[in-house]
């Protein structure tokens, strides 16, 4: 029998589109100051976690948030595309209420969590679902035993999460994919299991502002 590997997945720090409600995909948008400081406060409450590896969407704004838990630890983080965003296709750079308006048929079927549905030029849930879990499990395969930290982006989380509860592609989202929050997954060679979620302690006691805090300094009580 292969030996569990621990995962610590995390979703990447907010960006100025995660607030405008504004589909990003594959476009690279970078985070934004919130998010800068989120990354800080995950990276500090993992910093003495006994990680090994440190995998994450070559995207910038996950790439850089992984980039703050790697100086924390002193590892280099390795980057792994089948950690990206789904690809959305001519769904990329519009909010919701613009696909909706602009784009009724696809944005009804998007809406329904239709398996098959792809926004043009986009991928399907079923194409996202099958990349996503191939890289997860040949990750965590290859760190048997070890704890490792995947870092991507809220559609990488919503497949590690229904992988890891046996909740169908089409099943309503019930769970949060917050910006930055640390969530805990088992691997072993029957598949993933969850040992936790959506782990925001290290944000909610932190004002993220330019305030006595926004240098990463421990808030008192």
């Amino acid at each position: 029998m292969t030996e569990p590997t621990r995962i610590i997945a995390i979703r990447h720090g907010e960006t100025t589109w995660n607030v405008d409600t504004r589909i990003q995909g594959h476009l690279d948008i970078p985070l934004n100051r919130t998010g800068r400081l989120q990354a800080e406060r995950m990276a500090q409450a993992l910093a003495d976690s006994p990680i090994t590896a440190i995998y994450a969407s070559d995207l910038t704004r996950a790439w850089e948030t992984a980039q703050y838990l790697g100086r924390a630890l002193n590892i280099e983080v390795i980057k792994e595309e089948g950690l990206r965003e789904r690809g959305f296709g001519d769904f990329q750079g519009k909010t919701f209420a613009e696909i909706e308006k602009l784009l009724p048929d696809q944005s009804r079927r998007w809406r329904k969590r239709d398996p098959e549905f792809a926004p043009t030029g986009g991928e399907s849930l079923l194409a996202l679902r099958s990349r996503v879990v191939e890289a997860a499990e040949r990750l965590a395969a290859e760190h048997a035993g070890e704890l490792i930290a995947m870092v991507g982006h809220g559609g990488v989380m919503d497949v590690l999460y229904r992988a890891a509860t046996r909740l169908d592609i089409q099943a309503p989202r019930t769970w949060a994919l917050g910006n930055a929050a640390i969530n805990r997954l088992l691997w072993t060679s029957e598949g993933f299991t969850l040992v936790g979620w959506a782990d925001t302690q290290h944000l909610d006691d932190q004002v993220l502002d330019d305030g006595p805090f926004a240098n990463g300094a421990a808030r008192t009580q």
